[in-house]
């Protein structure tokens, strides 16, 4: 094996090495999820050295180097406050999702008047409109990090995908019998994973569009399905009250979690692979042991439905947002609830982290999108502008640029 060069990941921190084995170029990456600005350079890098073969003497100073510049990121006071930038007036009908590829220079909505829309966000123009589905086109991606892929799962029981630069079609992919509701690209690009009401997920073939495989087992609708980083395992949850974990390769189910006792509204693995989080209607989100398919806790606290779940980018934090107008923040590793946000005056149906861990982002049935501080559960900033219901929000891979898309049929830009 011949080290090549470096790569360095800001989110979350970690250093991809990229190497020469058999003639062939591979990569590697090295995960730093617990580095903070105040952790010993010295020490990771001895750690790193023990573990990894490719990281010789002569590289030692090198990735010190890169430790120190990820550590000099992560000390950059995240003080942006957003300001709204652009109404875009997307779609006949209202939006049912948006999504940034992985530099944030383009996004897609999706919308019930059949189609999804490319744009540019730095000029906020259309850039091709995704036309072909005969209903409401739901579910929507981007193949990140590559970028080049778009993939867009309706209620015509069709997925298709599309070249991101030139809005053609490159397959359908056939073969559901009921609506498409969640979709997902594996890490590798190679592979689409798609949930229907028909009870079943399917795995497609991104070179061929051939269908791989049908994953059945649930009696219910599959409303969410996730990848884990590594793209060696699948989750999906259910409206049957249970999530599975299948093993890619052999289109195996390896777990079936039971313990909830409503509808999954979501399923996501953390970074390294070790946990699942799901959350449902129930009330509750649990925590699950990907290797075990062990429930290792229950998050309680909300009063009503939690409508979504997600992990931060280094997994130490779990964010819920439920049907009571509040969004919670658990602790991965004690279980415990950290900060509570309250302040909307409807429905979150919608949370994510920032890149860098340190925002939440909220979308409500109370037409506002809120910015909180994670440590003190202060709310930042409220986006307001919108007429209706926000269902969809994100940021993008710098975090500093969001997306909210609404019923009022419009996206909005915040820089």
């Amino acid at each position: 094996m011949k080290l090549k060069r470096f790569l360095l990941r800001y989110y979350p921190p970690g250093i991809i090495l990229e190497y020469e084995k058999g003639g062939q170029l591979r990569t590697k990456s090295i995960d730093l999820l617990d580095l903070t600005p105040k952790t010993n350079p010295n020490e990771v890098l001895a750690e790193i050295r023990r573990s990894e073969v490719l990281i010789t003497e002569t590289r030692a100073d090198q990735v010190k180097q890169l430790i120190l510049r990820l550590q000099e990121k992560q000390g950059q006071q995240n003080q942006h406050r957003f300001c709204f930038s652009k109404e875009l007036k997307a779609h006949i009908l209202p939006l049912t999702n948006v999504a940034f590829d992985k530099s944030g220079s383009r996004f897609i909505t999706g919308s019930y008047d059949r189609t999804c829309r490319v744009w540019d966000t730095a000029s906020r123009s259309e850039l091709h409109a995704l036309e072909g589905h005969r209903n409401v086109v739901y579910a929507i991606a981007f193949n990140n990090p590559y970028g080049n892929k778009i993939a867009t799962g309706s209620f015509d029981k069709t997925c298709k995908l599309w070249c991101a630069e030139t809005g053609k079609c490159f397959h359908t992919f056939r073969g559901h019998i009921a609506e498409i509701v969640c979709l997902a690209f594996n890490p590798q690009s190679t592979l689409v994973a798609t949930g229907s009401m028909d009870a079943t997920a399917k795995l497609w073939d991104v070179e061929t569009g051939e269908e791989l495989a049908t994953l059945t087992g649930h009696s219910a609708e599959v409303l969410s399905v996730c990848f884990n980083t590594v793209g060696n395992q699948l989750v999906t949850g259910s409206f049957d009250h249970t999530v599975v974990i299948w093993d890619v390769a052999s289109r195996r189910r390896v777990h079936t979690l039971i313990g909830h006792r409503g509808e999954i509204s979501n399923v996501q693995f953390n970074w390294d692979c070790s946990l699942i989080v799901t959350g449902s209607m129930d009330r509750s989100c649990r925590l699950w042991e990907a290797d075990s398919g062990r429930c290792v806790a229950t998050l309680t606290g909300h009063s009503e439905e939690v409508l979504d779940v997600c992990f931060n980018l280094s997994g130490h934090l779990v964010a819920t947002a439920s049907a009571d107008g509040t969004a919670r923040v658990f602790s991965a590793a004690t279980h415990q609830c950290l900060v509570t946000l309250v302040g909307h005056d409807g429905e979150i149906s919608k949370i994510c982290f920032s890149p860098q861990g340190s925002r939440l982002l909220t979308a409500s049935s109370d037409m506002t999108a809120r910015l909180w501080d994670v440590q003190s559960g202060v709310c930042l900033q409220v986006l307001r502008g919108h007429t209706d219901e926000i269902f969809s929000c994100a940021f993008n891979y710098e975090g500093d640029t969001i997306v909210t898309g609404s019923k009022d049929n419009t996206c909005r830009i915040w820089y």
